[in-house]
């Protein structure tokens, strides 16, 4: 960890986030592994990532902020509740008009402007609309460190990037074998 520490922080947020899609990428890899995929166990496996997600959001970014507005002597509800509504919010506007489109949903139901892109091509995009807010926080929490804000550790911030990362592992999953259910190939499913 000493290494680690001695990086700039901008190559440290670089090395969590290639840790974190390195874990996509594995979990997209399953898709070498098996014809089919169980779908009680990516059911189970997406439950995991999400309640990685909830677990990460409030202990490496929630509760430190509301640490942080305290030491700074702003209303620590009235500064997170804001910041979470902002991010609601611009989620919210992305997912309105980025096409995009579910994973086990018809190309009608795609959702965002409308486009004539292909159906991997949405599903792709869903998946970025997903992880936007991943590197933001990836980002945030070794910008925090770098900025030596007393609240923020490098600890927590390689904490957050773990977390992350192991709830991409079945997300990587999740997208590669219904492209292959489609009829791609493998190699494509995985990329």
């Amino acid at each position: 960890m000493d290494a680690f520490e001695e990086l700039h922080p901008v190559v440290q947020a670089l090395m969590a986030t290639g840790f974190t899609w390195g874990l996509t990428a594995l979990g997209a890899a399953t898709v070498f592994l098996t014809r089919t995929f169980n779908r009680r166990l990516l059911d189970t496996m997406l439950g995991f990532a999400g309640g990685v997600m909830i677990a990460a959001s409030f202990w490496s970014l929630l509760a430190p902020g509301i640490e942080m507005s305290t030491a700074m002597g702003l209303t620590p509800w009235l500064t997170a509740a804001s910041g979470f509504l902002a991010g609601g919010i611009f989620m919210r506007l992305i997912d309105i008009y980025l096409p995009h489109l579910h994973p086990g949903l018809d190309l009608s139901k795609s959702e965002g402007l409308k486009t004539s892109w292909q159906r991997s091509t949405l599903l792709v995009l869903a998946i970025t609309l997903h992880n936007i807010p991943e590197g933001l926080a990836v980002g945030v929490a070794f910008g925090a460190v770098a900025a030596d804000i007393p609240s923020a550790s490098l600890g927590g911030a390689v904490a957050l990037a773990i977390g992350i990362g192991l709830q991409n592992f079945p997300e990587g999953t999740a997208v590669s074998m219904p492209l292959r259910r489609e009829g791609m190939s493998r190699s494509r499913s995985f990329m």
